[in-house]
């Protein structure tokens, strides 16, 4: 049986791979999507991540298409209380932004699109650091004491707005960040590791990196020559024109062989394993894709290849 990891300094505890439901609504329908989440959840996971925005650049969409469907998919399941759903504020068309008024309305409507009757962690989504810190904080204050949200947290910030977020909290005596959503995977190390990191570390924050199979180009399925029918293709194939990105995946296919694991699962593995990471986000439009992201909770890699991927990707 898997287990479950702590999230920082909160009581949620979560699978080793978050759910990224940036697809649902989205490449994959609401049949698809629940297929995906129901063997997600045989599996053993129980860690879903959305956020209000998704997915409103997809033309007829809106924003809070992925929500929806998760709320459509928890209703129909009856397992609200074996989920822990994470969601995101600032970025859907008619909710922008982190002024309190906004934050509040924008869970109201995220909690209408789920169904349920509280967020178990609510990201800013994108920091608007024309907003201060203590607006925005007490907003999120607000909402907790309110019991529409159980932990708070921050995606896409910069370190010197996520310290003055974290030393008003506690000199107030607030909701404080308990995680942090970077984009962080084996080719995109340098906005997480330094500065945001060790601040991270020093608060007890845990990470739960975005894009963490870089839009799957760590999936093994981008190579020169090749051609990957995907929306993401233009962002993961770049990473085959650098001397780094093919490093990388020479050291990834050796260690997958060696394991007789797929290769996202190896660089899954990697990340899962790097200070302060507590579950990577990966997505998948279909059921078939799903194997490799969950081999994560059970694929340990030893120090020399984890060293060996460190210094390919450095």
């Amino acid at each position: 049986m898997t287990v479950l990891r702590k999230l920082g300094s909160s009581d949620l505890e979560v699978f080793p791979l978050a759910l990224g439901g940036n697809v649902f609504g989205w490449t994959a329908d609401e049949a698809a999507s629940f297929a995906v989440l129901d063997a997600y959840a045989a599996a053993g996971g129980n860690f879903v991540d959305s956020a209000d925005s998704y997915s409103s650049w997809a033309e007829g969409n809106q924003g809070g298409e992925s929500e929806t469907v998760i709320g459509n998919w928890i209703k129909a399941r009856g397992n609200r209380s074996d989920v822990v759903i994470a969601t995101k504020v600032s970025q859907h068309p008619r909710f922008p932004g982190l002024s309190a008024a906004n934050i509040k309305a924008a869970a109201d409507a995220s909690l209408r699109r789920l169904g349920t009757d509280h967020i178990d962690l609510y990201y800013t989504h994108f920091d608007k650091p024309e907003i201060p810190v203590e607006e925005i904080i007490g907003a999120l204050d607000e909402l907790v004491k309110a019991g529409k949200v159980r932990h708070i947290a921050a995606s896409n910030i910069s370190p010197e707005r996520l310290r003055a977020s974290l030393e008003f909290s506690d000199r107030e005596g607030l909701a404080r960040y308990v995680a942090l959503q970077p984009h962080y995977n084996l080719v995109s190390r340098g906005t997480y590791e330094g500065e945001l990191r060790d601040l991270a570390e020093q608060s007890g924050l845990a990470a739960v990196p975005y894009s963490a199979l870089a839009s799957g180009f760590l999936s093994g399925k981008y190579r020169p020559g090749t051609t990957v029918d995907s929306a993401r293709a233009g962002a993961a194939g770049k990473h085959l024109d650098t001397e780094r990105g093919r490093r990388v995946l020479t050291a990834l296919d050796e260690i997958a062989q060696s394991h007789d694991s797929p290769v996202a699962t190896v660089a899954l593995a990697w990340l899962a394993a790097r200070p302060t990471v507590a579950a990577p986000i990966a997505s998948a439009r279909t059921v078939e894709q799903l194997p490799a992201l969950l081999g994560v909770a059970e694929l340990k890699l030893d120090e020399p290849e984890l060293t060996r991927l460190t210094d390919a990707s450095a």
